[in-house]
Formats: structure tokens, C-alpha cells, sequence
């Protein structure tokens, strides 16, 4: 008996080897296709704000513009404060392959009972769920004083780094627009 025109399927190590290639490079195209970290550390772009007002904008943009590599840069902090808990460890690696799943490797929006989840919702859900399950581990104070190192990071370097040579894509100018105040009131 031959089986032309049928379309061979496999369950067998072959299909899965082929799954973990296709993860492998998601997480390479996701993690590198995000804006270069070359750009975001570049020295020659580093300069004071000239007054308050000017710094408040610049986090806006930078926030706005590098919000991927921002929220990298908490998460490693948080990872190297964790690394003499090993519970608060495990939990927090289960934690990261959420993270990977449902924010830096998604390629479409997510959709959750016929409705779209913005990133920022996303980003405010895992963070929460992030924290709660790290917190139940009693390493509150490692946890604690890592966000603190992380936000003290990432606003310096938000503040400092010159926007000039930063182009926002719709995404990111949608971000920055809905998080400034509106003039109305």
C-alpha cells in the first residue's frame, strides 16, 4: 500500500530538535533585533541635561525608546541579587522564561480571549506577578534593594543620554505620547 500525496508527520525527537532550533533563534532575533545596546551605551551621547524640565523629556524618550533594554538591564540586577537564594532563584528563572514567552519574544500581540493586551499591560502584569512570586520566597530585601538599583540605573541613564540622534517608530511615539500629561485640564 503507498501513501502518495500524504503528508508525513512526525512526534519524534526530529520535530522537537526542530522546535528548540526555532526558540533558539527567536530568542537571538528577539534579543539582538531589539534597539543595540552599542546605541544605547554610546559615550559621545552622554551629556547633562540643562535643566529639569529638559531631563523629565529625556526620560520620556529614552523610557519610550528603550524600554526593552531597560527592563533587561532591572532584570539582570534582580538576577545577580538572587544568585545566594536559590529558591528566589528557581522562582525567578520561571519567572524569565515567562518573561521571554509573553514579552521579549512575541512577534504578534498578545490576544487573550479575543481581546489584544497592550505591551505596557503585559509588562505591568509580569512585573507585578514577578515581584508577588519573588516576595512569597522571603528574599525581600535583596528584591528590594535590586529595584532600587535597577530604577537608579535606568533613570540615570535616562536623564543623561542625549535623544538627538533617536528616531521613535509609531509604537514607541504611541508610548511616549499616552504617557505625557495632556494640556486640557
Amino acid at each position: 500500500m503507498t501513501s502518495y500525496g500524504t503528508i508525513p508527520t512526525s512526534s519524534g525527537p526530529a520535530s522537537n530538535l526542530e522546535y528548540i532550533s526555532r526558540a533558539k533563534e527567536r530568542i537571538k532575533a528577539g534579543l539582538v533585533s531589539r534597539h543595540p545596546w552599542k546605541l544605547m551605551l554610546d559615550i559621545h551621547a552622554v551629556k547633562l541635561p540643562a535643566n529639569f524640565k529638559e531631563a523629565i523629556n529625556r526620560v520620556k524618550v529614552n523610557a519610550a525608546y528603550f524600554r526593552m533594554n531597560y527592563a533587561i538591564v532591572v532584570l539582570l540586577v534582580l538576577f545577580l541579587s538572587l544568585l545566594w537564594h536559590p529558591v528566589s532563584l528557581i522562582v525567578f528563572i520561571v519567572m524569565m522564561a515567562a518573561w521571554l514567552f509573553l514579552y521579549f519574544l512575541r512577534d504578534e500581540p498578545l490576544v487573550v480571549v479575543g481581546r489584544t493586551i497592550d505591551d505596557r499591560v503585559v509588562l505591568l502584569v509580569l512585573s507585578v506577578l514577578t515581584l508577588v512570586f519573588l516576595f512569597l520566597t522571603k528574599a525581600t530585601e535583596n528584591i528590594l534593594l535590586a529595584l532600587l538599583i535597577g530604577a537608579v540605573v535606568v533613570l540615570l541613564h535616562a536623564a543623561l543620554r542625549k535623544t538627538d540622534d533617536l528616531f521613535l517608530d509609531e509604537e514607541s511615539a504611541h508610548l511616549m505620547s499616552t504617557a505625557a500629561p495632556s494640556s486640557s485640564s
